[in-house]
């Protein structure tokens, strides 16, 4: 049997047209009993985006699926099927990507991730998408619009201590810090173009800039990963631990899912 499980959280809670189906509200299931309770020869497809993605890697053993495991792409970002070369709105096998995936920890949370543990400029954007959604619930938002206003405003760079692998590294006017799975972050910036997700390894891409008009004219770089070509304001480092010490305290965001008031963050692979 095939089980379709719908988030109505994705997508701005925009519901996809799937005319014939029986759809499960995801946000009603608990997904380890009821993927414990399939048969072997059940199919499952969640219908949302990379925060139901999220949610399923941190409630079931992903490791030992049973399933097959599909996703129908119904998502706001879609920053995993930007990474894959898939489009929303068609089923893709996700079995694959759900294994030896990295864990993030930061104040006291730990939780697995498909896309990026990321801080500076985008846990800035989710953090103030979160208080427009509790604002204004089923407000349509534009992460674009708030990283611009970010950039020329309201969110301040800070001092970074980076290590990967046991080297450590200071940085000054520090606007991006990620821990890297796949490339792509906040809904279509290629922060990472040279990361492969089947790699073993994460990419942390310090991005630095003392000038706010500077770092506004580079900015639409990275929606193009062009921006590493900036070697004077971009440092890529690759290895499987990853500690990112602050400043002072900012917002981080696992797959877009908001922490506060952060110093600093693990990531490993």
């Amino acid at each position: 049997m095939k089980y379709f499980l719908y988030n109505p959280l994705a997508n701005n809670g925009i519901k996809p047209e799937l005319f014939g189906l029986e759809l499960i509200d995801a946000t009603k299931v608990d997904f380890g009993a009821f993927f414990e309770a399939l048969e072997e020869d059940d199919e499952v497809v969640i219908i949302g985006g990379d925060g139901t993605i999220n949610h399923l890697i941190n409630h079931v053993d992903c490791e030992h699926l049973k399933n097959k495991v599909y996703l129908y792409g119904n998502g706001t970002g879609n920053d995993f099927l930007n990474d894959i070369g898939e489009k929303p709105g068609t089923e893709v096998l996700l079995n694959e990507y759900l294994k030896n995936l990295p864990t993030a920890r930061a104040n006291g949370i730990e939780r697995k991730y498909i896309n990026n543990m990321s801080f500076g400029i985008d846990g800035y954007c989710c953090e103030a998408a979160d208080k427009i959604k509790a604002r204004k619930p089923g407000k349509k938002i534009n992460y674009t619009t708030i990283a611009v206003k970010g950039v020329l405003f309201f969110f301040k760079p800070c001092h970074a201590t980076v290590t990967v692998d046991g080297v450590t590294r200071e940085f000054d006017n520090v606007w991006l810090a990620p821990a890297m799975k796949g490339r792509y972050c906040g809904g279509g910036m290629m922060l990472a173009p040279g990361q492969d997700r089947f790699s073993g390894q994460l990419s942390v891409m310090v991005f630095c800039c003392p000038s706010r008009l500077k770092t506004m004219i580079n900015f639409p770089k990275i929606f193009e990963g062009k921006h590493v070509e900036l070697t004077n304001m971009t440092t890529v480092l690759t290895g499987r631990k990853v500690h990112v010490k602050f400043s002072r305290p900012c917002a981080v965001q696992i797959d877009g899912d908001t922490i506060l008031n952060v110093t600093e963050y693990e990531a490993e692979q």
